[in-house]
């Protein structure tokens, strides 16, 4: 892995080849679903050209972009001081442009562009989410620095609408999440029950009893284990634990439960295709999930895993209102007999290449 961090970048002639880009994403954070959005993004650019990526931990991307360098994702000075030594800046997958983590965020990204503009780089917007934009400021910002990119290609026809209804002209296309575009896995099957869970303030102390309650009867009754799988091994990890503490968890699903940290996609893609059954929050998990042929079933707590499940045609529950647990049961214990479609999957998977095609036909122009 060249250039571990940052700085280094400067010592860069501007000219020198071959032509450098620079992805920007919520890499190397732990966080499995960036991490397959990056493999994708990596594997779609033409030849000739050198990935700068911005990333916290380097060596979580090592693996994924041998041939990449890295800057600091969390250095906003040293991102911006590293656009000059680019020929080209991509958003690279998941929903950066939002302000509901925090503003803070959606300020880092448009500084970003604004500053890749001034100094005339192209900008694209690869496989992006958009919103939530819950500040008019938000709204006005974003429709101003977007009306600049060169290309934008949307995950999902509800940021492609709220594009255009915040003014965005610009060249624009929706296909769905780059993810669905991994190779699909000869499904195994028979084996645990894999949670992907998260935290949310959706679900009260009510709604996480009638989940744990309905995976509990569910795993009793099939005699299978549960394994919490941590998508995001920093944020999911502790969550068998916390929910325990609360005294939500029963013994006997206590005892069938244990807890693994996702290392990579192929460790994902492994425990997937040997499961049961995947109950997925986390949108990247849904989608690998399904990619695997295993039975899977979303848990919406963002509009965005709702729109994943709709697309695949797979079962799905609004967080925001849950129905009673006989509803869950059965349709969980439904789902569990029926693998994905392998024809739909494909067509998923041939319409999720559009985004590689907008990326590879503005590259070429460059």
């Amino acid at each position: 892995m060249k250039s571990p961090h940052g700085d280094r970048m400067s010592g860069l002639a501007p000219s020198s080849s071959p032509r450098r880009i620079l992805l920007c994403g919520y890499y190397g954070e732990h966080n499995l679903g960036d991490d397959a959005l990056l493999e994708v993004l990596n594997r779609q650019l033409p030849k000739g050209w050198q990935p700068v990526i911005t990333a916290n931990d380097a060596s979580a991307v090592q693996t994924i972009v041998p041939n990449g360098m890295v800057v600091n994702r969390r250095s906003l000075k040293t991102v911006l001081r590293t656009i000059k030594h680019v020929q080209v800046v991509v958003l690279g997958g998941g929903s950066l442009l939002q302000d509901s983590t925090s503003f803070r965020s959606l300020v880092y990204y448009i500084a970003l562009i604004i500053v890749a503009r001034v100094k005339c780089k192209p900008v694209l917007l690869w496989g992006q989410g958009l919103g939530p934009l819950r500040h008019a400021w938000s709204r006005y910002l974003v429709g101003r620095v977007l009306n600049g990119a060169t290309s934008i290609t949307w995950r999902d026809n509800a940021s492609m609408q709220l594009a255009k209804s915040i003014g965005i002209k610009s060249s624009m296309a929706m296909a769905p999440d780059p993810v669905w575009s991994h190779q699909t896995s000869n499904y195994q099957g028979g084996g645990n029950i894999v949670l992907c869970w998260r935290t949310t303030s959706l679900l009260t102390t009510s709604g996480w009893s009638l989940l744990l309650q309905a995976v509990d009867e569910l795993s009793e009754s099939k005699q299978k284990s549960v394994t919490w799988f941590a998508f995001h091994a920093n944020q999911d990890v502790n969550l068998l634990q916390t929910l325990s503490k609360k005294g939500l968890v029963s013994e006997r699903l206590k005892e069938r439960s244990s807890t693994i940290i996702a290392k990579d996609i192929g460790h994902a893609r492994e425990i997937f295709s040997n499961a049961s059954l995947v109950i997925a929050m986390r949108l990247h998990a849904l989608i690998l999930s399904i990619v695997s042929q295993c039975p899977t079933v979303g848990l919406s707590y963002d509009p965005k895993v709702e729109a994943a499940a709709r697309t695949a045609e797979a079962p799905w529950l609004d967080l925001s209102q849950l129905p009673s647990l006989e509803r869950v049961l059965v349709q969980w214990s439904e789902c569990m007999s029926h693998a994905p479609s392998k024809s739909h999957l494909q067509r998923i998977q041939e319409q999720a290449c559009v985004h590689g095609q907008i990326l590879k036909t503005a590259l070429g122009k460059l």
